[in-house]
């Protein structure tokens, strides 16, 4: 951005808080005799900033002083945007753990700090500050997955934004949509996208500025055959926003978002098997169907120069759909000779209904000659759960829900009611030192009835209450405009989902008594720029008790799996981003850049107390790895920007993790236990933006073929190996107008 505009909205910002205004730095500037009314100013748009940037210490309702947090700015990224490649989308955020499972850009799975990936489900996950998880306390993952070229920036906030966004141990992302360009009454912009396995992507939206409505939509379709065989996607999503001011204080923004895609399931591989051929199937007839729905409309409204309130009533609507054949990767899906046909389906379906109203509001005040800012609210949250399961399906091969037979085996409701209030005051004690008290209050319950066909619904835990006190402080030093320090400790905690009150066979039982996982997040770091280097370093401990797991049981010299907490995790170690600048120089606006950068973690995530089934026994894993963490994470590149042109070349590491708490090393027939080893990729992409609002974007992705995989699962898509993709090629080609 120029920095005179830089100056210019920064003087605006200033006055617009009239006592309560802060400096770039951090520090806060004396009083304001009064609020001018100034003409409106356009600022141009951040685009092609190739290194993180942090957020301010105060942004909208929201304090961000003490917490470690980094935006991405999309446009500076030379990544395979559209399959949403986690590893160069999230490259220099360092430890990403990255889950490759299922299919060409259909889902970003990701966890930091030694939490679970699947479905980002560790995470607030948010759209334009929208929470987008289908459902935080039956089903906490992210079904929703609009098109990445439809994104400006992500903004990341770790854990211990617990207390702001929502309770989750791993904090909070938000994907905030292109904003349209509010001087003109009409925009387009479309890109279409072809690569290696069939890859073809069309991606087309619209915007502009009509008196006081200012309004922007897309729409895209992507269609890919997948790495492996019988691995198609089919996906689209659509995204409309319109926005209206009443006055330069009142606001309102309606917006509504859908994603849906048909991802055919490969099925699962042994060990044996990714060895001999890592792209072969053993499913042909196995299909995924996410179809969601997220409505909101947000009220923004500037009471005055000191306080802002903001409330945002939204939803998440849709379904969850699987038909497949569910077994482990060694039992074959073959016709019945006597019956000529396959063996029927399961067919599985979830239903969401999620509402949240949240009101939030942020007033600058002075007390004792300190200035403070002041951020509170209250969180209403009403989900309905609907998980109809083991359906009996067809036979045939295609993507049916419908049922040979009537009926589900398992038909459930759960129904959640919570009220979250939550107050954080920043306080600068100092222009330079500054602390963030906070509390959030959580209260509600999750109530559960229906059935289970092989089950006594009076053994299920039919109600669980959630109420939570929950503290942390943050607080930060400014070393000067550039640098700074920091450290913060959050209490967060994570209720009992679906997945672990209902039992999965006739062999399992659920202890009636489980309890919501518990813990904190404690992180402490020093980040900047110091002349030609950027950096972020820092330590961090995250702390989970009531881990859930199963143990072996008897009653009555009968033997069974009783689900139950099994035991506390802690996960403490570094992250580093190291961004070194060897030469830097603009002519004429434009600019010629090399640099090299690392993006590192170190993991120590091991067991402090638990017990885990070995041959009918329980056994401790106390001192073990803790499954599904690897010790190091790391990507490390060099980018070249030189006039027009942007490119990355970058080699990311993971290194060896386990399946499970016992710490397995050797496989299972089946491909569920096992070590998971390390691998190392190479990716080279490139960014042109030409005249006339062109930009062409490549890459080779995975240049040596590697063949890996990230994890075991146990849940979908289905217990075993899941193959990652090898080498492959891809081109976008976009134009603005």
């Amino acid at each position: 951005m120029n920095s005179k505009i830089t100056v210019i909205a920064w003087f605006v910002l200033s006055v617009s808080l009239g006592h309560a205004a802060f400096a770039q730095d951090g520090s806060v500037k004396k009083d304001a005799d009064k609020v001018l009314d100034l003409d409106e100013v356009t600022i141009e748009e951040r685009k092609n900033v190739i290194h993180t940037e942090r957020l301010p210490d105060v942004q909208n309702t929201y304090i961000h002083a003490g917490k470690k947090n980094e935006v991405i700015q999309l446009g500076g990224v030379n990544g395979n945007i559209v399959e949403k490649t986690g590893r160069q989308i999230f490259a220099k955020i360092p430890g990403v753990f990255v889950y490759d499972m299922d299919g060409s850009g259909n889902q970003i799975n990701i966890s930091t700090r030694g939490l679970d990936p699947h479905r980002s489900w560790e995470y607030n996950i948010r759209q334009n500050g929208v929470i987008t998880n289908s459902d935080m306390y039956g089903y906490p993952a992210s079904h929703y997955s609009p098109a990445m070229e439809s994104i400006e920036r992500i903004e990341l906030v770790c854990g211990t934004s617990s207390l702001q966004y929502g309770a989750q141990f791993g904090g909070m992302i938000n994907y905030v949509t292109k904003a349209p360009d509010t001087t003109k009454a009409f925009s387009f912009e479309t890109i279409g996208s072809a690569g290696s396995f069939g890859l073809f992507s069309s991606y087309n939206s619209i915007g502009g500025k009509v008196g006081k409505l200012v309004y922007s939509a897309y729409y895209q379709t992507r269609h890919s055959n997948g790495y492996r065989k019988n691995a198609k996607s089919d996906a689209q999503s659509q995204f409309i926003s319109l926005a209206y001011e009443f006055n330069r204080s009142l606001r309102i923004k309606v917006e509504l978002g859908r994603s849906s895609y048909v991802y055919q399931i490969p099925g699962p591989l042994t060990d044996q098997m990714f060895a001999a051929d890592p792209r072969q199937s053993t499913r042909s007839r196995n299909y995924f169907n996410p179809d969601i729905y997220i409505p909101s409309i947000v009220l923004d409204w500037q009471i005055s120069p000191a306080t802002q309130l903001k409330w945002t009533n939204s939803g998440v609507y849709g379904s969850r759909n699987s038909v497949m054949l569910d077994a482990f990767a060694n039992v074959p899906d073959t016709i019945n000779a006597a019956t000529k046909s396959y063996k029927n389906r399961q067919v599985d379906i979830d239903n969401f209904k999620s509402f949240t109203s949240e009101l939030r509001i942020l007033h600058h005040y002075d007390i004792a000659g300190f200035k403070n800012v002041l951020s509170g609210g209250v969180q209403l949250m009403h989900n309905t759960l609907r998980r109809r399961q083991l359906g009996k399906g067809t036979t045939g091969s295609d993507f049916d829900l419908s049922l040979a037979e009537p009926g589900f085996g398992r038909d459930l409701y759960m129904k959640t009611d919570n009220i979250a209030l939550f107050l954080e005051n920043l306080i600068y004690l100092t222009p330079k030192l500054s602390i963030s008290p906070g509390v959030r209050l959580e209260r509600g319950q999750t109530a559960m009835n229906g059935t289970i066909s092989y089950y006594d619904p009076g053994q299920l835990p039919n109600k669980i209450k959630h109420h939570f006190p929950l503290f942390g402080i943050s607080t930060q030093y400014r070393i000067d405009a550039q640098n700074k320090v920091y450290a913060g400790i959050s209490q967060a905690y994570r209720p009992v989902v679906f997945k672990d009150i209902i039992p999965g066979s006739v062999l399992e039982r659920v202890d009636k008594n489980l309890k919501d996982a518990y813990g904190y997040n404690f992180e402490a770091g020093i980040s900047g720029n110091a002349g030609k280097l950027r950096y972020d370093i820092g330590v961090f401990q995250v702390m989970i008790n009531n881990r859930m797991g199963t143990v072996s049981m008897q009653e009555g010299g009968k033997a069974y799996i009783l689900r139950t907490i099994t035991g506390d995790t802690r996960t403490r170690g570094v992250e580093a981003y190291i961004e070194y600048i060897a030469f830097k120089q603009e002519t004429n606006s434009t600019p010629t850049e090399l640099s090299f950068f690392t993006s590192s973690s170190y993991f120590d995530a091991t067991y402090v107390k638990g017990n885990a089934v070995l041959n009918g026994e329980n056994k401790s894993v106390i001192g073990n790895k803790v499954e599904g963490v690897p010790t190091w994470i790391s990507r490390n590149g060099a980018q070249l920007l030189y006039k027009k042109l942007s490119v990355t070349c970058q080699y990311s590491y993971v290194s060896a993790n386990f399946a499970n708490a016992l710490n397995t090393v050797e496989p299972s027939a089946n491909g569920t236990i096992g070590k998971v080893p390390g691998y190392g990729l190479l990716d080279i992409n490139a960014t042109l933006h030409m005249p006339n609002g062109f930009t062409i974007r490549a890459g080779v992705n995975n240049v040596t073929d590697k063949q890996y995989f990230t994890k075991r699962p146990t849940m979908y898509p289905g217990a075993g190996i899941w193959s990652s993709d090898g080498r492959s090629f891809g081109v976008s080609v976009g134009v603005k107008i």
